[in-house]
């Protein structure tokens, strides 16, 4: 189950799923035109934005955005949104940080 955030809508899922299946990258226009996200297009960008500022997107310029790796684990279960952390050490950098607490021991 994913782990989302208290601020996050009901069309956050959506957005992100159309982003991955979309190269990982779109505009507000694209996920508007694509009929998935049933909003104004002015809505999914500011969705958009929201996801930006907890790092599941991240805003390229010129309205479009990329999903991040945090955006990618959550939509595999792997990223607890509100908390902001990766569950059971899948984070990018686990293993170097496993390598470190190994080297303190």
């Amino acid at each position: 189950m994913r782990l989302s955030g208290s601020w996050q809508s009901v069309w956050d899922d959506r957005i992100l799923e159309w982003m991955r299946e979309n190269e990982g990258t779109g505009t507000p226009k694209e996920i508007h035109d694509s009929g998935l996200v049933r909003v104004s297009r002015t809505q999914i960008g500011r969705r958009m934005k929201k996801l930006a500022e907890h790092h599941l997107l991240t805003h390229v310029g010129n309205g479009a955005y990329v999903i991040t790796d945090e955006g990618e684990a959550y939509l595999e279960e792997e990223y607890d949104a509100e908390e902001g952390v990766y569950l059971k050490d899948n984070g990018p950098s686990a293993s170097s940080t496993s390598e470190a607490e190994t080297n303190d021991v």
